[in-house]
């Protein structure tokens, strides 16, 4: 899509540092430490600069974060001179914010693109990771830096005859970079999760007829959509800096207020009220209607009754309703979809809804899938909506080895283990950003790939100018910010239901809420205290 400019010379093969993935977190990691006088060199599978608002191009697709928020902050002049032209993006906007980010700052030629990881080899006597690339080549690097995501490696379908469908299929998480005709074609979407709900509506205005595959319902709040919050938007552009201070220092690095009331402690007519603000107001600011939304059990069975309460309004066929509210969860304890006309789609007369928990998918033919009642529902297209083997997709693809020949995900049995979610112990100099064990995909992830970045290059400086060559977490260290990760989730009702944020222990049952829920501004706390005391926690050597 973009013309490839790549300042890697045939015959420099060694750098400080090698950046893997070219999205948001990435392009920022690249500009950082090459700003501070590092050789960096960054690779990127794709063909072009965006990580998944390169790959997720579905329909629909748009983030769920307010733009003014879903952006940069390390750059007035950037934030000044970009006009977003929605209060959530669209990903071709998206694209292109990030396609100016790297032209402007000059990131693009220190990318290799089309070029993916196949292994990185710890050389203990060096002190240096030996990284191999799907070309062949093989680069030797001080410091490499995961910006891989924690929603990047896809969860590929695995249903049986699919190998035998003649229509086509696409995958929402890696959307071609095509046309995809929908207009007039039988369409089914298996999933609906954030991916298909946000799919549904928009292919269902133009398709011949919308087959929705639906395993388990997810609560979803109306985005409302329009023109930005002009005050909000003006306010920060008059302070980019102060602005960026006081999300480092916020619960989420948004520009977003919490609940200030236990439900319990409200009349029903207050607790209607304070709902319905929050509906109308539209987006994540649902689940923070009530301080104790997200751990007390008769706050949320309060906002998820009114939440199925609106679908049942929405809705004309009450028995369709029904299977379209959840109840098998508290709202919030997944993430929570954020669309536009998802219910009210299911009132065309081109949308059928299957509940697959009924009669699941049995198997793909030549023309279409057959469900466990018989049903043979012919199809065209099929939109796979399955989401992402999150958190360690990406890195176990990288195929990471330590001196001993081990992976960073092997002592992960039990749960992802880390020291702020950028580090692993038994793994010198190699750095996640926004890991396991950081707040994550609970936080906006713009500003905290900055802050990450941030602090992996005042690392490295450190690190530099103390005459260390490695850094790596100590096992104590690792096992007091496990335990701290732990102990802040303990009270989440998400931590009782089942999702992708949660690792399930096989053999007890036991579970780990994997992100940090401690709030952003006590992990930047915690992280800059760290390094305020010489990276206390930490082996250098």
């Amino acid at each position: 899509m973009f013309e490839e400019v790549v300042d890697v010379p045939e015959t420099a093969r060694e750098y400080d540092v090698v950046v893997v993935g070219a999205g948001i977190g990435g392009l920022y990691g690249v500009h950082r430490f090459a700003s501070q006088g590092l050789s960096v060199l960054g690779l990127e599978g794709a063909s072009g600069v965006g990580g998944v608002w390169f790959h997720n191009r579905y329909p629909g697709a748009r983030v769920d974060i307010e733009s003014f928020d879903y952006c940069y902050y390390f750059s007035s002049e950037l934030y000044n001179e970009w006009e977003w032209s929605e209060r959530y993006a669209t990903q071709s906007e998206l694209l292109r914010y990030l396609n100016h980010v790297a032209d402007r700052f000059d990131i693009r030629r220190h990318f290799l693109f089309e070029t993916w990881v196949t292994g990185a080899q710890w050389d203990k006597d060096a002190s240096r990771y030996r990284v191999t690339v799907s070309s062949g080549d093989t680069f030797t690097c001080r410091f490499l830096v995961m910006a891989t995501g924690n929603l990047s490696a896809a969860r590929d379908p695995q249903f049986p005859g699919l190998e035998k469908f003649q229509g086509e299929w696409v995958q929402a998480s890696h959307w071609p970079d095509r046309e995809v005709e929908l207009a007039g074609r039988r369409i089914g979407v298996i999933g609906t999760g954030s991916s298909g709900v946000q799919t549904v509506p928009v292919v269902a205005k133009v398709a011949e007829h919308v087959t929705v595959f639906q395993r388990s319902p997810n609560f979803s709040v109306p985005a409302h959509n329009g023109p930005m919050s002009k005050d909000t938007w003006d306010r920060i552009r008059q302070d980019v800096p102060g602005e960026r201070a006081a999300l480092m220092a916020s619960a989420g690095a948004r520009h977003v207020s919490p609940g200030t009331s236990n439900a319990a402690d409200l009349t029903p007519e207050q607790r209607e009220e304070l709902l319905e603000k929050s509906w109308s107001y539209g987006g994540h600011v649902f689940q923070r209607t009530f301080a104790d939304q997200g751990t007390d059990d008769f706050s949320n069975s309060v906002a998820a009754e009114f939440v199925r309460n609106k679908i049942r309004s929405i809705v004309d066929d009450p028995e369709l309703a029904e299977k379209l509210c959840p109840k098998d969860h508290p709202v919030g304890s997944r993430r929570l979809c954020v669309d536009t006309d998802y219910y009210a789609t299911y009132n065309r007369d081109n949308v059928t809804l299957v509940d697959v928990s009924e009669h699941a998918i049995e198997r793909f033919d030549e023309t279409g899938i057959i469900t466990a009642d018989g049903t043979h529902h012919e199809l065209d297209l099929v939109i796979f909506a399955l989401g992402f083997n999150a958190f360690t997709g990406a890195i176990d693809n990288a195929n990471i080895r330590n001196a001993e020949g081990a992976s960073p995900t092997d002592h992960w049995d039990r749960g992802p283990r880390t020291l702020l979610g950028m580090t692993t112990t038994g793994f010198p100099n190699l750095f996640i950003s926004t890991g396991p064990g950081s707040p994550a995909v609970l936080a906006n992830l713009t500003v905290h790939n900055e802050q990450c970045m941030d602090w992996i290059g005042d690392c490295i400086a450190y690190l530099d100018k103390s005459g260390y060559a490695t850094i790596e977490a100590s096992e104590e260290a690792q096992d007091d910010w496990t335990a701290r990760v732990a102990e802040a989730a303990g009270s989440l009702l998400r931590l009782r239901t089942k999702n992708y944020m949660v690792h399930v222990n096989a053999d007890d049952q036991s579970r780990v809420f994997i992100p940090y829920v401690g709030g952003f501004g006590n992990y930047v706390a915690r992280c800059n205290e760290i390094a305020e005391n010489g990276y206390e926690g930490f082996v250098l050597k």
